[in-house]
């Protein structure tokens, strides 16, 4: 099988992300995704220790490489994003037509910037895809920059989620000495069948400087725990 949607189509539609589109199908044929099916979705944190991460154009970036992925993944170019701190502070959709400061744009729209819930946004793209209809998987890329305020409550929302098909897939900002990060790399861990049914999350840590992170290796980290998921997944009738 190819690409969801052709190179041609994102030379005409998003000339910018030609290179982003073909780094990400070279990763997804080294791990024997070619032609493999999912709903990408992309979450980001709007704590308050974000800012210097949107104003630098990190996010943004992160949401372009996204976009990248998803054209190989999903014939639709469109990618659902959660923007979360404190609770949900706002939704939107990213497309091969419409990406270009879209980040910083509607990070700007959504004003106060609070702490960091993991929950409510595992809790948002739960029911987004529910609401989709979609037979095919999902593929969660879950930026953060550090713990949330409530870990028990983002331990249980995860946990709930192994029974859906969805994969999430958490990428640290940020220094990676920082104790916060502990707690992702647990939950990373978190033992199967005794939490959850199957493993469902990943966790690769980006650095201080994110964006000097090369789109092949962030491609290939995304792309580590996804394979092994897709065969407990289908194997345990979570995933056709």
């Amino acid at each position: 099988m190819t690409a969801a949607i052709s190179l041609e189509k994102v030379e005409e539609t998003a000339p910018g992300l030609v290179s982003l589109y073909k780094s990400a199908g070279v990763s997804l044929r080294k791990q024997g995704l070619a032609g493999q099916r999912a709903a990408v979705y992309l979450v980001l944190d709007r704590s308050g220790s974000m800012r210097r991460y949107y104003k630098d154009g990190s996010v943004q970036h992160l949401a372009e490489q996204a976009l990248g992925l998803a054209a190989h993944f999903d014939d639709d170019g469109v990618v659902p994003v959660v923007f979360f701190s404190t609770d949900v502070d706002g939704t939107a959709e990213l497309d091969l037509g419409d990406h270009r400061g879209r980040i910083q744009e509607l990070h700007e729209s959504y004003g106060h910037m609070g702490r960091t819930n993991y929950h409510w946004a595992i809790e948002a793209v739960v029911a987004h895809y529910k609401a989709s209809g979609a037979t095919d998987p999902a593929f969660v890329i879950f930026q953060t920059d550090g713990a949330p305020y409530s870990k028990p409550a983002a331990e249980r929302a995860l946990c709930e989620a192994a029974g859906l098909p969805i994969f999430w897939q958490f990428v640290g900002f940020g220094d990676p000495e920082s104790k916060g990060f502990d707690f992702l790399r647990r939950l990373d861990d978190l033992p199967v069948p005794e939490r959850r049914v199957v493993d469902n999350a990943g966790f690769f840590h980006a650095g201080l400087e994110p964006r000097l992170v090369a789109d092949d290796e962030l491609y290939k980290e995304l792309m580590v725990e996804f394979p092994e998921w897709l065969v407990e997944a289908r194997a345990a009738g979570i995933v056709r």
